[in-house]
């Protein structure tokens, strides 16, 4: 899409717009505002319906798009299934990126939309059967137009293939996710894809503990809720660190209580290390960069996986979760007091920080990806490889 080329970082990577008559302007902020509000009985329908559009636009645009470029190989999402479609009819070789939580389904593990604990009885298996049932009726306006794009280009529509043969490469680390039972021989966990960042300079440091708050990029908007978290960290005697992602007008974040430090975007992976907690609503992003840095979170999910990031939270120790609804009502200072307190979250953290090292990072998933395609095989490219000679790839 042709907007997203301001949100493409000056790092090296190429951008090409889809080159299509339907992607005109105003599309993504028409989009976002639907994933802004995502919950309801107008609401949810409303952004399934505009993510099927948004992924039969891609179906509709990338074939001509991906053999104009000469593309030889495709870094498919596993949340857009128009990568992975598009790649097969295509016949080009594709690996499937897991930028959130897992999305294979097991009968032990919930659907990744829901805040359920991790139950892996007889009780436990009928209640995720249940789940998955109920999520399967409501992405159906999703599977099903994918199934016709599927059929129409001569492909099985079976979902399970919108998963690579090659790799299945993770930014989940394994300690984080619920215990697996069936995942195929070419998944693999791993940690944050960063990129270094600039320091960051405190402008006024006051001497309090540092409290990150984020509602990321869709969310920031929620003046309250952010209300709710600077007054929470004011009454335990920190100060908050807001990152409202252009959510909030001047006046709406000057006017917060407990004289918070606030911007739209800080660079996380930098401010992070210098915070003792964070308050967070679950994003997965977010979520990395706060364990990575061993700090621990009180975790307010409003939306999409984020329940379910907060379950597993929970379930390692690393965060207290509360309500949006209990955050409004004074929730969130008890909570964040118990998180500042107990050693034990902020242990779980580190835990988890140590294994993130481990894994690697951007550098370690990228050999991944170069090793999976760079095998031999008989697919066809697209188009024309670069003059050069290099592998040209598509994300």
């Amino acid at each position: 899409m042709a907007e997203v080329a301001s949100l493409v970082p000056d790092c090296g990577v190429g951008f090409a717009a889809l080159d299509h008559p339907a992607d005109g302007q105003g599309l993504l902020a028409e989009y976002y505002r639907k994933l802004a509000q995502p919950s309801g009985p107008v609401g949810l329908p409303r952004m399934i319906r505009g993510t099927a559009s948004m992924t039969e636009l891609l179906l509709r645009a990338l074939p001509t798009a991906l053999s104009r470029l000469g593309v030889d190989a495709i870094v498919a999402d596993s949340v857009e299934p128009a990568g992975a479609l598009v790649a097969r009819h295509l016949r080009l070789p594709f690996v499937t990126a897991v930028t959130g939580l897992p999305l294979l389904r097991e009968p032990t593990v919930p659907p990744p939309f829901l805040g359920w604990a991790y139950r892996p009885d007889a009780v436990g298996r009928n209640r995720n059967s249940g789940g998955y049932a109920v999520s399967d009726l409501l992405m159906r306006p999703i599977t099903t137009m994918v199934a016709t794009y599927a059929r129409r280009w001569g492909l099985d529509p079976d979902p399970r293939y919108q998963w690579s043969e090659r790799l299945q490469i993770a930014q989940c680390p394994e300690g984080l996710d619920f215990p697996r039972l069936a995942l195929p021989e070419n998944f693999r966990y791993g940690g944050p894809w960063r990129r270094d960042e600039p320091e960051e300079n405190l402008p006024d440091d006051d001497g309090r503990p540092l409290i990150f708050c984020s509602l990321g990029s869709l969310q920031g908007a929620r003046r309250s809720l952010f209300a709710a978290m600077t007054a929470a960290c004011s009454a335990v005697g920190a100060r908050a660190v807001v990152a409202h992602g252009g959510g909030l007008s001047d006046r709406e974040a000057h006017s917060l209580p407990g004289n918070p430090l606030v911007r739209a975007f800080w660079s996380q992976t930098r401010i992070l290390p210098l915070c003792s907690a964070a308050i967070l609503h679950g994003g997965f992003n977010t979520v990395l960069d706060a364990l990575a840095a061993g700090v621990p979170i009180v975790a307010v999910p409003l939306a999409f996986e984020q329940p379910a990031t907060a379950a597993r939270l929970k379930r390692i120790g690393a965060a207290r979760v509360v309500s949006a609804a209990e955050a409004g009502k004074g929730g969130l200072e008890p909570a964040l007091r118990l998180v500042l307190r107990d050693p034990e979250y902020r242990r779980a953290a580190r835990s988890m920080a140590t294994d993130m090292a481990a894994a690697g990072g951007a550098a370690e998933a990228a050999a991944m990806v170069d090793a999976a395609l760079g095998r031999e095989t008989d697919v066809r490219p697209a188009g024309l490889t670069p003059p050069d000679g290099t592998t040209a790839f598509a994300a």
